[in-house]
This record gives structure tokens, sequence and C-alpha cells, in this order.
């Protein structure tokens, strides 16, 4: 990116080649406009954020304390005010990204109306919403850069040319809240191809990460519900070639793949695999299908389907719908195989999907994982499913029983109670919480940490504390005090909504095009002057 005397020059020696037709263009306006745009299509974003995900897996891959971060976002305006606060806190957007979660798509963003995690969501809807997280991250960068702009004109108005040089430098390295997303396909939305036409979709917008599970598109369910129907990995892996045919075919050569495995939950599969030969892919996927031996020809109903596993004659067990059961306890030695292929077949990194967030149990697979394939990691999802309280607090009753400790003050199926809150055990499991990132990041191979619905939850229970006041007795007090008030304390740059939406921006943009006769909104009548 060059610096912005460079462009004025550039656009001064642009506008003199014209002889005088573009006499009325100042060449400091439009290199500000330029920067303000930095990227012009949704290509020039996923390439953009496919190297800062490659080398951020490379730095991870070196030192485990540098995993990355997401939170699902659900609206553009979401994914943007995260992006501020990020930059107000921290400083920088690094190792930061946005996820984008099937589960908020179906159940907030469906012209059918709030939906179930189940695949019936408009197929280009998740294409939309990752193009709409990028028009506000955007608009994020011309609203900041819009700010030092102003700035460096009150400087040089004042004749503060160190002032000024030190602003320069700041729009010369300026860094953009364009980071990457983590983009959720679900089960791909169809056979292979269906999948490929998605995945072109998602990085036309942007995305330059795709994540696919081994659910049956058709029999899709969320990740922590029951009712799971994997699918054999020929069929997996036809639909990760097709999203890397993608990525190859819209030049984004370095983009990144998550398969997710729901494995560990599921029970059933709706096919048998095909197998040519002992020990061949299908022949180990169809090893964990539960069934009865075959002793004799008599044995055989009508109907039923018959394999041979492990050298024996096997009936799967079959339900009434049709699907095929897998032996009970098999679901961790299938996420191994999962994995271990996905990796081995063209995917970049995995998420296993979990019951529970235990470090430990996360480790166990990720080192069996790691002995076929050293440098597995994880995307790992922190889900609001999980009752992380009682789960934590579980977990220390479990290590304190274990090392012999007097657990007899707490009830292990009551832990949820606000009466352990400040006790020992709740004081400790805080902390285990706390640290499960780093923990998990260091010990299990996680290379990403996301919490998918964060914001379903935020925005659900924000609206519910407003309600309560506004409308009970405090009256305008709760917006005032709850909301309004720490907006401004905080330095929460939505107290200056109209600033937010974009109206300093268009009133520098109405002196560009209109000199002195532009009517700006910003004047003194302005009500967002009260704010300072």
């Amino acid at each position: 990116m060059s610096g912005l005397l460079d462009d004025i020059k550039a656009m001064a020696q642009l506008r003199e080649a014209q002889g005088g037709k573009w006499s009325a263009i100042k060449p400091e306006y439009a290199a500000r406009m330029r920067a303000q745009n930095r990227f012009h299509t949704g290509l020039d974003i996923a390439r953009y954020t496919a190297k800062i995900m490659r080398d951020d897996m490379a730095a991870y891959d070196a030192d485990t304390s540098q995993y990355t971060q997401s939170l699902g976002c659900w609206h553009g305006f979401i994914g943007q005010q995260k992006l501020i606060s990020i930059k107000k806190h921290f400083g920088t957007t690094k190792r930061r990204y946005l996820y984008l979660s099937g589960w908020m798509v179906a159940a907030l963003r469906s012209e059918f109306g709030p939906l179930p995690d189940q695949s019936m969501h408009e197929k280009t809807s998740v294409a939309h919403l990752i193009e709409e997280l990028y028009t506000f991250l955007k608009q994020a960068d011309a609203w900041e850069l819009n700010h030092l702009f102003r700035a460096l004109d009150d400087a040089k108005a004042a004749g503060d040319s160190a002032k000024e040089q030190e602003l320069t430098s700041k729009i010369d390295n300026y860094e953009t809240h364009i980071v990457p997303i983590i983009a959720d396909i679900d089960a791909g939305f169809g056979n292979a191809e269906a999948t490929y036409l998605l995945a072109k979709k998602f990085i036309q917008a942007g995305a330059c990460c795709i994540q696919l599970e081994n659910q049956v598109s058709d029999e899709k369910q969320c990740g922590h519900q029951d009712g799971k129907v994997t699918v054999p990995h020929e069929d997996f892996l036809a639909k990760i070639n097709a999203v890397r045919y993608a990525f190859l075919e819209l030049g984004v050569e370095d983009g990144v793949i998550v398969a997710r495995t729901d494995s560990l939950g599921a029970g059933l599969t709706q096919k048998i695999a095909v197998t040519n030969e002992p020990g061949d892919l299908g022949d180990q996927y169809n090893s964990f299908l539960d069934g009865d031996v075959i002793e004799n020809a008599d044995d055989i109903n009508n109907g039923d389907v018959v394999i041979k596993q492990n050298g024996k004659l096997v009936k799967p067990k079959r339900l009434a719908s049709g699907l095929y059961q897998f032996k009970p306890g098999t679901g961790e030695d299938r996420v191994i195989l999962d994995c271990i292929t996905s990796l081995q077949n063209g995917a970049d990194l995995l998420w296993i999907e979990t019951e529970k967030p235990h470090v430990g149990q996360i480790a166990s697979m990720v080192n069996r994982i790691r002995e076929v394939v050293p440098d597995a990691k994880l995307v790992y999802n922190n889900s609001p499913s999980f009752n992380w309280t009682l789960n934590f607090r579980q977990q220390v009753f479990d290590a304190w029983e274990k090392e012999g400790k007097d657990v007899s003050a707490y009830q292990r199926d009551k832990l949820m109670s606000v009466e352990y809150d400040n006790t020992e055990l709740g004081q400790l499991a805080d902390e285990w919480t706390r640290n499960f990132q780093r923990d998990s990041s260091r010990e299990a191979g996680i290379f990403h940490h996301l919490i998918t619905l964060p914001t379903y939850h935020t925005a659900a229970l924000s609206t519910d504390n407003l309600a309560k006041g506004y409308f009970g007795d405090e009256g305008m007090l709760a917006y005032v005090e709850g909301v309004q008030r720490q907006e401004i304390r905080q330095g929460i740059a939505t107290v200056k909504h109209q600033d937010m939406a974009g109206s300093n921006i268009g009133d520098d943009h109405k002196e560009f095009f209109h000199g002195d006769a532009a009517l700006k909104a910003g004047g003194k009548d302005n009500t967002m002057n009260q704010f300072g």
C-alpha cells in the first residue's frame, strides 16, 4: 500500500495530464478516497486474509501461545463493532478473526424466519452475510481514516508540522479492520457440485476459510443435538476436493479448509461405504458398523444387507429409517480416522465437535492424530451449548475426588447453584475457565478458538435488561444510565451514531463534489455535538 503523499503526487500528475478538464478535482481528496477503499472486490479480501491466516498457522506451529480467536457475528454491524472494539482495546486486530455461524444464519437471517440448525435456510444467505460483514468492515476503515484526515486538516490549519507528520505516518501505516472470516458451509448443501458452486459464492464474497462437516446434507443437525448422521469418507473427501477446486479456480491458492467431524456424537450413517479390499478406507468405515454375525443363510431375512467385517459375514443393524447404526463406544476411534483422512486428503485444519469443553479429552484425540500427522491443529467451538459453569465445577469436583480431597461440602449435580460462586471450588473452576484457551492451545493443539453464537446471546441479554427498566419504573433512566452514559464513559463509537453511520464521510464528500456550495449536516445545530 503506497503512502498518502505518494498517492497525492500520482493523482496530481493524472489531473495535470487532462489539460485542465479535471481542474475541480483535488488530488488530496482523491488520494484520501482511495485510501478509504483499499479492497475493491471480495476476491481481493479473500487473497489478503488467506495470507494472514497461513502466517498465523505457521506462527502457532512455532509457538502455541500464538493461537487465534473469533466471535460469531450475525450482522455486519455486529462484526464491525467487534473489530472497532478490538482495535480500541488492543491496538491491533492481529490473530482476531470473525466466525460466521450457520446456526445464526438459520435462526436470524433466513427469509423463512427463525429456523433450526438443519441447513434449511437459503443456500446463498451465508455468502450474502459474508459480503455484508466485509461491507461494514470496509466502512469502519473509511470512518476511522476520515477522523484521521480531519485531524490532519486541523494540524495543517494550526501550523503544527510535528502533528501533521505524526498523523500522516498513522495514515500510511493504517491497520485495516478487514480480518479473516471462517465461514460455515454446513454439510455443503447438497452433493459435491452444489458444494463447489456455493463455495465459489463464499470466496467471491471474501471468505478465505471454509468449514465443512461430515454430516449427511439433508439430515444435518446442530452439532450439539441428537440424531446426527455421518457420511462415508469418500463422500466427504469429494466435497473437500470441490472446495479446493473453487479456491484454485478463483485464484485463492492458499485458501483454508476446515474439516469438521461430528462422529463423536453421531451414532448413525446413511449408507455403507464402498470397499474393494480389506483394510481400505471403506472397509475401515464399515468396521465400525454394529451388526450380528451371520452363522448360516437362515439368519438372513428378506431385505437384509450383509457385509464382510473382519473376515466374518455380518448383518448391519438398520433402523426403520433405513439408517445404519455404529457400534457403541466407537465415536472417538471414528473421529481419529476422520481427522487423519481429511488432513491426508486436502484439509488444512480440523474441527472436532465435542460434548463438553475438556482439555484432557481433546488432547487425547489430538495426540493420536498427531502420531500420523504431526502438525495437526484444531479450530474449536467454545460453544454456548455447553454449560461452562457446571462443566468446569464438575471437572474440579472430579479432580479433587480423584486426589482424595474432601468434597462432602459440595453436591456434584447442583454445582450450578449461586451458593458455590464464592467457594474454593467455584473460584478454581472460574480460573480453569479463564485459562481454557491458553491451556488447550498448549496441550491439545487448538489453533483457533471461536464462540459460535455469542452475539445472539448478548443481543438478547442487553435487550432484556433495557426492556425491563424502560418499560418499568426506571423509564428513560434505564436507557440513559444503562446505555448512553456507558457509551460516553467507555468511549463506544456508536454514541455518535450519525458519525458511525457515515454522516461525516458524507459531509466531506459533499465538500469534495460541491466545493463551497456544499450543504453539510454536521454544523452547529447537529445534536451529535453534545457528545464532544
